[in-house]
């Protein structure tokens, strides 16, 4: 642990990480465990929660242009205890419980100066290509991207937070205030936190759509005020006159039939990634309705008002998870939400305290 003013000693060989090789070849091995740099802490991961960016890595070898083209740990929803830390970092003692935020931005560039770090394009990001994740024992990370968990927030919950910021930035791009109708397409782990944070932020209806009869179901209990099964019906007329749509879904029925929900001067925001890099529009509905159409690319200074929300009590993110995974089960896990279309959000259980 050369480089570190003080740390709590890991043992020898104790850093075993999931390391995908390629197309459904998710290998265990052990790595050196990792100095942290001078501004750095060095992070026991708890839980990492298993999100569908990584079932795609998993299965298909790729997300759009980002490709697995050399071994890869998986996993960026992550939570864990400070245990070393560089001779700069001084934000958290050791035993400190943190949630990562997974994405380190170069902090020099326009996007960084002008507050838009989610858009660096030099951030580094656990879990895209190149860049390592979180199924790891142990991972360094700049102190600054560590936020520190109460005792109220349990290690998944603080892994979720991840998720959560997710769903607060698509609402914040929507507008989503005291009494806002949204619609949203897509009841998986997005669209549930989508609808957290909607209800959060005041909204009066959160209304999802979906095929899937179990996850509407579960949607209601997690914040939702009402569903539609997009087999027999649409948002367009069961959600019509929304001020907000957000899609999670990336799929273009979804997103077209969605934008059709908003009234005048309404916003929608596109969070599903499509298998496409294009997409049609209802050009028509956008034109005349001066709908505001944005995307969303991961988020921005979240995490404070994520950990504030989970730790009153006002967002339950434990209710989001379904099943737990030990680090050497990492392939179930992977392939959990396959096997069981029902499932939200398995968590892997790297170490426990």
């Amino acid at each position: 642990m050369t480089g570190t003013e003080d740390a709590i000693r890991p043992a020898p060989g104790a850093n075993v990480a999931a390391v995908l090789h390629g197309v459904g070849d998710l290998r265990f091995e052990e790595r050196p465990v990792p100095v942290p740099g001078p501004s750095e802490v060095l992070v026991e991961v708890r839980s990492v929660g298993i999100c569908g960016s990584d079932v795609h890595y998993f299965e298909e070898g790729r997300i759009g242009d980002f490709v697995v083209r050399a071994p890869l740990v998986l996993g960026h929803e992550s939570s864990g205890v400070v245990v070393g830390r560089g001779e700069r970092a001084a934000r958290h003692p050791l035993g400190q419980r943190v949630a990562l935020e997974p994405g380190v931005p170069c902090g020099r560039c326009r996007e960084c100066r002008e507050g838009h770090y989610n858009l660096c394009a030099d951030v580094v990001f656990f879990a895209t290509p190149p860049v390592d994740g979180a199924l790891t024992r142990y991972v360094c990370i700049n102190e600054d991207f560590a936020y520190a968990l109460p005792d109220e927030i349990s290690d998944d919950a603080g892994a979720l937070i991840e998720p959560l910021s997710v769903g607060l930035w698509a609402c914040r791009k929507a507008g989503v205030t005291v009494g806002s109708r949204v619609a949203v397409a897509g009841a998986g782990p997005i669209g549930a936190v989508v609808a957290m944070a909607a209800r959060a932020a005041g909204a009066a209806e959160v209304i999802l759509s979906d095929v899937n009869p179990v996850r509407l179901e579960r949607a209601v209990r997690l914040g939702a005020t009402g569903t539609v099964d997009a087999r027999t019906g649409s948002l367009a007329s069961e959600a019509a006159d929304s001020n907000a749509f957000v899609d999670c879904t990336g799929i273009q029925a979804a997103i077209a039939d969605g934008i059709r929900a908003v009234r005048p001067a309404g916003v929608a925001v596109l969070v599903g990634m499509c298998a496409s890099p294009e997409v049609p529009l209802p050009h028509a509905a956008i034109q005349t309705r001066e709908i505001w159409v944005t995307g969303t690319f991961r988020y921005a200074n979240t995490y404070p008002t994520a950990i504030a929300l989970v730790a009153s009590g006002t967002v339950d993110l434990d209710a989001l998870v379904d099943a737990h995974f030990d680090l050497e089960e990492s392939l179930d896990a992977l392939q959990a939400s396959r096997r069981d279309p029902a499932l939200l959000k398995p968590v892997v259980r790297v170490t426990t305290a």
